[in-house]
């Protein structure tokens, strides 16, 4: 069987609520948050059900990698306590003269703003969760 590992990569509005949707429900913990500001690069580790296949019970471990961020903003999010599990809600955008600011909403009304200057993000499975 050949293991179908998704690989999606968004420039637009459309392609942002693919990966969204993909990733909505996702459980993230603190410690897979990194933002590599040299490179403008912002990581996100999550764990989450493999929704665009139907199979509810397959877990994936995927990477949402955001490229070209200036700035990295989040509120209600302890970075102290790196085994927090926070539950991806979903990803939304607003467009503010040249730059985007990509927001990431989680529960508990936690969120991490990423200011960009183009909408390049990429959701890459990584393996599958047994």
């Amino acid at each position: 069987m050949i293991k179908y590992l998704a690989k999606i990569i968004a420039s637009d509005q459309e392609g942002l609520q693919m990966i969204s949707a993909c990733s909505s429900g996702a459980k993230v913990k603190v410690a897979n948050i990194k933002y590599l500001a040299s490179n403008k690069v912002f990581l996100l580790s999550i764990e989450r059900i493999k929704v665009e296949t139907n199979q509810e019970n397959k877990k994936i471990e995927s990477v949402c990698r955001f490229d070209f961020v200036d700035k990295v903003r989040s509120k209600n999010i302890d970075q102290s306590n790196k085994d927090m599990i926070l539950e991806l809600i979903g990803i939304d955008y607003l467009k503010n003269n040249s730059e985007y600011e990509i927001n990431l909403i989680f529960n508990n009304n936690a969120y991490i703003a990423l200011t960009t200057e183009t909408i390049e993000v990429r959701l890459e499975d990584q393996s599958e969760i047994k």
